[in-house]
C-alpha cells in the first residue's frame, strides 16, 4: 500500500459568533515569544489580525475554557467568502521550469495554490503552553496530487507549530512529486521518532515549497474511491511535527456542517503544551461565518524521541 500511494503522490499534476475585519498580506512574521493572558472566558473569542481575500476575511479567533486554559483556536471564514476565492490556477509563488525549456507554464508548473499566512491571536499564540503560533490557508481551486483522489477545490488549514521564516524558506525547486528544493527534500523527508506519529500516517514523501511535508492516513475513504469531503493530515520538516492539518473540500464547507471529527493523536509529543483532540467543521448561521478549528484540547508533557521506525525509514529511502 505505501508503495502505490507514493506512486500516486508522484503522479503528475465553539461557536463563533462575532463579525470582524481587518488586512493581512502574506509576509514573513514574527510571533512575540513572551507569555500572555487568555482574556476572561465570559469575553468570548479572541480574534487576531484578518487576512483580507478581496471583499471578504479569515479571522483567526482563540477561545479559553473558565480556568483560563485554551478550548479552541481556528480561523472563521466570513458569509461572502466564497465568492471572493481567485479564479486562477495559482499564486506563480511556487513554480519551477519543470521542463528546462526557459519558461514557467501555469498550471503544469506551479503548485496550484493560493495562500495567507494568518498569525494566531496573541492570548494564544504568546503562550508558552501553546504550541501552534500561526496559521496557513492555502486554497486549491484544481485540487492537488494524488489525481482521483485529492484533485477536487478544497482548502488545507495548517496550523503550525514550527517558526513563519522556517516554513517560508522552504523553496521551489526540481525534486520531489512536489517539486521543492532539493536539498530540503531531502531534509523534509526525515523520517519521524516512532512515539511522535500515529502508525497510520503515511510518509508520502510530499514535501510541498512554503510547507513541509505531509504524512497522510491512507485508510481514509478517499482512497477507497469515495468522493474526498476532509482529511487528518500531519505535517513534518527535518525529522520533527511541524503542523496539524485540516483538508476540506469546497464542496463540504458549503453544504454548511456543524461536525467535529476526533484527531489520531501521536502517543507522544516532542514539545510540552496544548494539543487538540477534535477538528471542526462549522457554519454559524447567526453570521453566516464558517469555522474551522481544533478543539478540546490536552496538556501533553514532552516525551524523549524513541527509534525511527523501519518502516518509516523504507518509505523514505528514495525514488
Amino acid at each position: 500500500m505505501t508503495r502505490f500511494v507514493f506512486q500516486l503522490f508522484r503522479s503528475p499534476t465553539r461557536t463563533h459568533t462575532s463579525r470582524v475585519a481587518g488586512l493581512l498580506g502574506l509576509a514573513v512574521l514574527t510571533i512575540a515569544g513572551c507569555e500572555a493572558a487568555p482574556p476572561p472566558a465570559d469575553q468570548g473569542p479572541e480574534l487576531g489580525e484578518a487576512a483580507q481575500v478581496g471583499a471578504a476575511t479569515a479571522t483567526p479567533y482563540a477561545e479559553f475554557d473558565a480556568d483560563g486554559a485554551p478550548s479552541a483556536i481556528g480561523i472563521a471564514l466570513s458569509e461572502n467568502f466564497f465568492d471572493e476565492l481567485p479564479r486562477e490556477p495559482s499564486n506563480l509563488r511556487y513554480c519551477w521550469d519543470r521542463d528546462e525549456d526557459g519558461e514557467v507554464a501555469q498550471p503544469d508548473e506551479c503548485i496550484p495554490t493560493h495562500d495567507w499566512v494568518i498569525p494566531l491571536p496573541s492570548a494564544a499564540a504568546a503562550r508558552a503552553d501553546m504550541p501552534f503560533k500561526w496559521a496557513l490557508l492555502n486554497w486549491n481551486p484544481l485540487g492537488h496530487i494524488p489525481p482521483g483522489v485529492y484533485d477536487s477545490p478544497h482548502f488545507d488549514v495548517h496550523f503550525y507549530i514550527e517558526p513563519v521564516e522556517s516554513i517560508m524558506g522552504i523553496e521551489p525547486g526540481p525534486c520531489g512529486p512536489e517539486f521543492v528544493n532539493c536539498d530540503q527534500f531531502e531534509t523534509g523527508r526525515k523520517p519521524l521518532p516512532a512515539n511522535y506519529m500515529d502508525p497510520k500516517y503515511v510518509n508520502v514523501d510530499a514535501v510541498a515549497p512554503a510547507m513541509g511535508n505531509h504524512l497522510v492516513d491512507v485508510s481514509g475513504p478517499e482512497f477507497s474511491g469515495e468522493p474526498f469531503t476532509r482529511a487528518w493530515i500531519y505535517g513534518s520538516y527535518d525529522g520533527r511535527v511541524t503542523f496539524y492539518e485540516e483538508m476540506v473540500s469546497l464542496a463540504f464547507l458549503v453544504a454548511q456542517p456543524s461536525e467535529c471529527f476526533p484527531i489520531d493523536s501521536p502517543p507522544a509529543v516532542a514539545v510540552a503544551g496544548y494539543y487538540p483532540t477534535s477538528s471542526c467543521l462549522r457554519y454559524v448561521p447567526e453570521t453566516g461565518d464558517y469555522t474551522v478549528s481544533l478543539e478540546d484540547f490536552v496538556l501533553r508533557e514532552a516525551s524523549p524521541p524513541e527509534a525511527v521506525p523501519e518502516q518509516a525509514a523504507v518509505t523514505t529511502a528514495g525514488e
